[in-house]
């Protein structure tokens, strides 16, 4: 049996019983006000006190509003939802809160995609990588650092051949991407641009798995610190464990793997040994980290970070020129991507499970409205997506 039932009113219209407990914890979930609510459906007092009750199509806009699953409001009693990863968190606040829904939706989202990866390329008969859970977090951080760059095809000082930290970027998440990493990069859940995820609730999430490791950057934080998110959440991978982080100040939570990540991010993006060798060149130089960052194509910001690691600078003197850079950076990305749909798409999406997915249409082996569900995209959308990343003519 199920928590709601059903009766036809006197005005024709399908209204249904609801425990007001799951009504009462979908608006929990949700992180909107009461008053919000109230607005937005007045009635909701009156169902609370089970008064009257609400029709489908009144419990439907109600599911939408407060993003629950339709089916959850046919429960006996609220479901119990956990993120299915440890979230950590910089600052050790004496009062824990949950995760969001907005979190916790777009990491069952991923968990989604990566299993269906999964299963389409052991039918493949692809082989597990070797690089996933390769070392272990005792193990010396200067190793998996060089392991990665080895791994990625990357030499000592690539990015100085790139003119920007932004083209290096790029580079950086190609050579990740064929390694056959799924990197997703989005500011909002699925395609619903109502829903902005809160950088000071997480920055990235990893998802590790011996076929399809996948790796999420919230794509609403600054482009300088996703670059030091994305060394971040690949040192998660070679340690081979799972895990969402809000590293604020780019600083690790207080936990052994998120320490341990953090030193292998930073030298992998900028090394110990060259930066100290560097540093008596810019130390007394009022743009320093300008100086530093062009030296290693990397942010200004990660510049700043590997400084203060290495103690070349204070805490003071970091916090404070983050606070002022990160604060640009913000206003100057807002999930830039040059405006067009498909460009970010391709971020929301992610190239190596688009790429899969689409494959599998053509051969056959995926239908249609499975692959719109799986990537978000509808009907000709997902056609001229396809298109657009080469993959037109028969077959789609």
């Amino acid at each position: 049996m199920t928590g709601i039932s059903i009766r036809q009113g006197d005005d024709l219209m399908t209204r249904v019983h609801v425990n007001p407990e799951i009504l009462e914890w979908a608006v929990k979930r949700s992180g909107k006000s009461l008053e919000v609510i109230k607005k937005n459906f007045p009635k909701f007092e009156y169902w609370m006190k089970r008064e009257e009750l609400p029709t489908f199509k009144q419990l439907e806009k109600f599911a939408n509003f407060t993003f629950t699953p339709f089916g959850y409001f046919f429960l006996k009693e609220p479901p119990e939802e956990k993120l299915p990863i440890p979230l950590y968190r910089t600052k050790n606040d004496s009062v824990e809160t949950d995760p969001s829904a907005n979190l916790k939706d777009t990491v069952y989202t991923m968990e989604r995609r990566q299993d269906w990866m999964r299963e389409y390329l052991i039918d493949n008969e692809e082989h597990p990588l070797k690089f996933v859970g390769k070392y272990k977090i005792t193990d010396d951080y200067l190793t998996v650092a060089e392991d990665i760059r080895r791994t990625l095809g990357l030499k000592k000082g690539w990015a100085a051949e790139c003119k920007t930290w932004q083209e290096a970027f790029r580079l950086f998440i190609r050579k990740v991407e064929e390694q056959r990493i799924i990197v997703v990069i989005n500011g909002v859940v699925g395609n619903n641009n109502y829903r902005k995820l809160d950088v000071n609730e997480f920055r990235g999430f990893v998802l590790v798995d011996e076929y399809a490791p996948l790796i999420f950057i919230n794509g609403a934080d600054g482009k300088a610190a996703q670059m030091f998110t994305l060394a971040h959440e690949l040192a998660h991978v070679w340690f081979g464990a799972s895990a969402a982080f809000d590293l604020e100040s780019l600083q690790p939570a207080d936990a052994n793997i998120e320490e341990a990540c953090n030193r292998v991010a930073a030298e992998f993006l900028v090394p110990e040994k060259e930066l100290l060798d560097f540093w008596p060149e810019v130390r007394e130089e009022p743009d320093r980290f300008q100086l530093v960052a062009r030296y290693f194509k990397v942010s200004e910001i990660v510049s700043a970070r590997r400084a203060l690691d290495l103690k070349l600078i204070t805490k003071n003197e970091f916090f404070e020129f983050y606070q002022s850079q990160y604060v640009n950076q913000q206003r100057e990305n807002r999930e830039s991507s040059d405006g067009n749909f498909y460009y970010t798409s391709l971020y929301r999406v992610g190239r190596v499970f688009a790429e899969a997915v689409i494959n599998a249409v053509k051969d056959g082996r995926l239908l249609h409205h499975e692959a719109y569900r799986l990537t978000g995209l509808q009907g000709k959308t997902f056609i001229e997506f396809a298109e657009r990343l080469g993959f037109g003519g028969n077959g789609l």
